[in-house]
């Protein structure tokens, strides 16, 4: 137990969960059971396809098979000790361990959100500047893109981690969710936390926000620019801009929700968060892969072959 004087330092927290009603529990832990044992392979499958398939190697599916990566390991922060904690009577996670969940809650979703504008970048050169298009985005510009995003989301998850670990926690302990996030947790300090929570807002919220209006500020770009395509052309481009911009939705509605808005407790927070957490990032790149000839061809041909096999 850390000691700070005059105050008893807080080694744990009680996760209050989702609902207190079991039949409820026990409906959610099934649904979120069968969704995750369904998406999650169909996840791993999208990654496989991509990398064993030489004709899928344009920036587009190399960002894709990142989008896959990325949504499969966010998935594993929440969704695992959820589906423990429906079953357990008391819910109990350590200081370091809700810390260590949050920083990688927000690690890889800051990185998954700095990919939807890189794949936004990618779209709007192929689209609107198709003959540069091989020049622009190489595969060493491609790597490039990757590793600055990683470091995006790590920079943003570590603020996020530094103004919290500063924060004297005395009690109580019993944290309002199913997993530890910045508002709640903020909510448990034993000390005046306005300024920290402005700060949180400002490293969130505001940049959730940015980040959606200028991705659609540019999809719009994008599609006035096709209106002088082919028809063919234009079909394709519509196609993949309306993907882009649904997924756009699922990651950044429930973010700006939950981020945007002083800490202060709503009754639809935890099911946005249940959304947010499971159930869209699971669900983007199966959205992205059902609207995609190509890589539904390229995954048939891979399943063929191993059934054969």
């Amino acid at each position: 137990m850390m000691a700070r004087e005059n105050s008893t330092e807080v080694t744990e927290f009680i996760l209050l969960g989702l609902t207190q009603s079991q039949d409820v529990q026990l409906l959610v832990f099934t649904l979120v059971l069968i969704f995750y044992l369904i998406i999650l392979p169909g996840n791993f499958l999208i990654i496989l396809t991509i990398r064993s398939d030489p004709s899928l190697t344009a920036p587009l599916y190399f960002f894709l098979g990142n989008l896959a990566f990325l949504d499969a390991s966010y998935s594993f922060i929440v969704a695992p000790r959820m589906l423990v904690d429906f079953l357990s009577e008391k819910k109990v996670i350590s200081y370091k361990g809700c810390i260590t969940q949050l920083f990688f809650l927000h690690f890889l979703g800051a990185g998954e959100m700095f990919l939807l504008v890189v794949m936004a970048f990618d779209r709007y050169i192929a689209i609107c500047r198709p003959l540069h298009y091989s020049t622009v985005m190489n595969p060493r510009a491609c790597y490039a893109l990757l590793l600055a995003l990683w470091l995006g989301g790590f920079t943003h998850s570590i603020v996020q981690v530094a103004l919290i670990i500063h924060l004297p926690f005395c009690g109580p302990n019993r944290l309002d969710n199913f997993f530890c996030d910045v508002p709640q947790v903020i909510k448990l300090a034993c000390a005046d936390t306005f300024v920290v929570e402005l700060l949180m807002v400002s490293n969130s919220g505001l940049l959730t926000l940015l980040c959606f209006l200028g991705l659609l500020a540019s999809y719009a770009v994008i599609l006035c620019r096709v209106k002088g395509h082919s028809s063919a052309g234009k079909s394709k481009a519509l196609s993949t801009c309306t993907t882009h911009i649904i997924i756009v939705f699922l990651m950044f509605g429930p973010a700006i929700f939950i981020y945007t808005r002083p800490f202060r407790a709503f009754p639809a927070d935890k099911v946005v968060s249940l959304f947010h957490t499971v159930i869209f990032p699971l669900m983007n790149p199966v959205i992205y892969t059902l609207r995609n000839q190509e890589i539904k061809a390229s995954m048939r041909k891979l399943l063929s072959h191993h059934m054969v096999c």
